[in-house]
C-alpha cells in the first residue's frame, strides 16, 4: 500500500467498504452491515505510511457514510469504527510507534552478521502483525522466538501467524529483557535512546540489540546492514559504554570472541 500514490489506496479501500455496505445491507440489519464495513478500512489502515493516513484510511467511509444520511442506524452505531480503530490501537500503544511491517528480507544476512547459538532466545520487541518474527526466523531458523504486543487484537493475529513463535500480549517497556541473546525492534527515532538504556540495564554484556530503520542518537553503532532503498539495520553490542564510542567496533569484536569462547554465541 505504502508504494501506491496517495490518495489512491485511501479512495481503493473506501471504494471497497462502500461496495461492501451495500451488499451487506442487503442481507443484514444495517448495524450489522456498517459494522462489518467498517472493519475494512479499520483493517487495512496499519498498513499506511503515517498517523493522519491511517486515521483518514479508518474514519473516511464511516464518515462519508454519516454525512451522506445513506444509513438510517442507531447513533450508537456510529462508535463501532471507533471501538474497531481503539482494538488495532489501544491507547496505551500510541505513545510508541504504529504498525510498522519489517519488510521481506529485510534481516537475511542478520544471521551471518551476529552468529547465535542454536535455541538462543530472540525478542521482537512491538511484534505487531509478526512481520518482524518472520524475518527473525529466516535469519535464526534454530532460534527461539518471543514477541510482544499491546494490541490485543495484533497480538491474536500475529500469533495466528507464527505459531512457531510465542506472542503475548503487554508493554515492550515493562518487559524484562534480560535473558534474550538479541531484541530486536523497529520503533519511532525518539524511543531509540530509551531502547538502549534499558538494553544496557536488563541485558548482558555481548547480547544484541537491533534496529530496523532507526539508530540511536550519538551512539556509533557496532555493526550496520544496507538494505535496499537507503533502509538500514542498526546493531548495538551490548556493553558498557563511554562517552567516545570510536573503539565501539573493536570492542564489539573482543565481546564476540569472549562469548564466542564461552559457547554463548554459535561457530
Amino acid at each position: 500500500m505504502r508504494s501506491l500514490p496517495w490518495p489512491l489506496p485511501a479512495l481503493l479501500v473506501w471504494g471497497a467498504a462502500w461496495l461492501a455496505y451495500g451488499l451487506l445491507a442487503r442481507v443484514l440489519p444495517s448495524g450489522w452491515a456498517l459494522l462489518l464495513a467498517c472493519a475494512l478500512p479499520v483493517a487495512v489502515s496499519p498498513l499506511a505510511g503515517s498517523w493522519w493516513r491511517r486515521t483518514l484510511l479508518a474514519a473516511g467511509f464511516p464518515l462519508a457514510l454519516l454525512l451522506s444520511g445513506t444509513a438510517s442506524v442507531a447513533p450508537w452505531v456510529w462508535l463501532a469504527p471507533l471501538a474497531l480503530l481503539l482494538l488495532v490501537y489501544p491507547l496505551g500503544a500510541w505513545r510508541d510507534a504504529p504498525l510498522f511491517p519489517t519488510p521481506h528480507g529485510a534481516l537475511s544476512d542478520l544471521g551471518t552478521t551476529v552468529p547465535l547459538h542454536e535455541g538462543a532466545r530472540l525478542f521482537d520487541a512491538g511484534c505487531g502483525l509478526g512481520d518482524g518474527l518472520i524475518a527473525l526466523r529466516q535469519a535464526y531458523p534454530e532460534a527461539h522466538l518471543e514477541g510482544i504486543e499491546r494490541s490485543r487484537l495484533l497480538q491474536m493475529l500475529c500469533a495466528w501467524r507464527c505459531p512457531w513463535a510465542y506472542v503475548r500480549r503487554g508493554d515492550l517497556w515493562a518487559a524484562d529483557w534480560a535473558s534474550y541473546a538479541l531484541v530486536y525492534l523497529f520503533q519511532r527515532p525518539e524511543s531509540m535512546a530509551r531502547a538502549l538504556a534499558k538494553a544496557q540495564a536488563e541485558m548482558e554484556v555481548g547480547t544484541w540489540l537491533v534496529s530496523l530503520e532507526f539508530a540511536v542518537p550519538e551512539v556509533v553503532p557496532d555493526a550496520t546492514l544496507q538494505l535496499p532503498g537507503d533502509r538500514t539495520v542498526w546493531l548495538y553490542c551490548i556493553a558498557q559504554r563511554e562517552k567516545s564510542h570510536a573503539a565501539a567496533p573493536d570492542r564489539a569484536r573482543e565481546q564476540i570472541s569472549s562469548h564466542r569462547a564461552r559457547g554463548y554465541f554459535g561457530r
